[in-house]
């Protein structure tokens, strides 16, 4: 397996429509999650790139699809965090709209990077994005962030129960503890991502 060099790494467009979207070929990562969890932080990490995705704390500030092109073929996506952001309803329902159409036909997606704050894992929204991975037989890789927030003891057992959770869902579904802020885990992502940016 190749090991890419995800600091070279270059923004290529936002997407707010359908039409909008970049050529569906090649190989892509999503970046999923709710709109505290991390995702900024988490892809800025790994690409080693500071303000690659903006981070804010005020939770929902990605608000269209970010794409991020490693070479021609190969994609890191940031999608709009959901479950949080203060936006208007129509607002919502056509991210909402968006989003399906983005899940449902995009034949280069090859995984989803879901970002589960440790502290709080698997709510609503996270197992709706797992149950919808399963009906698409699309594998999920679950980043439980901001490990460096508890001690070890504690990470283990969050870390357990989440996987005995995502069991039942399908089997395409890996859990590891992750922080941006102190890398624990950084090593890990980045293997699970060139796993599948080899798929082409």
């Amino acid at each position: 397996m190749n090991t890419l060099n995800y600091n070279r790494i270059q923004f290529l467009l936002s997407v707010n429509h359908r039409a909008q979207l970049p050529p569906d070929n090649g190989a892509e990562v999503a970046f999923s999650g709710r709109s505290n969890a991390g995702k900024s932080s988490a892809l800025n990490s790994i690409t080693g790139i500071k303000g690659l995705a903006r981070t804010s704390k005020t939770p929902g500030r990605t608000q269209l699809i970010n794409f991020f092109e490693l070479d021609s073929q190969r994609r890191l996506v940031d999608l709009p965090g959901y479950g949080y952001a203060k936006v208007p309803e129509a607002i919502k329902h056509h991210w909402e709209k968006l989003l399906t159409q983005y899940f449902t036909e995009r034949q280069s997606l090859k995984g989803i990077i879901l970002l589960v704050d440790i502290r709080h894992p698997l709510k609503a929204l996270d197992q709706q994005m797992l149950e919808w991975s399963a009906s698409r037989h699309l594998p999920i890789h679950i980043l439980l962030t901001k490990a460096d927030k508890l001690n070890y003891g504690a990470i283990k057992k969050t870390l357990l129960e989440t996987e005995a959770a995502v069991k039942p869902f399908h089997p395409w579904i890996t859990v590891q503890p992750f922080s941006s802020f102190n890398k624990t885990g950084l090593d890990e992502v980045k293997q699970k991502l060139n796993e599948w940016l080899q798929i082409i």
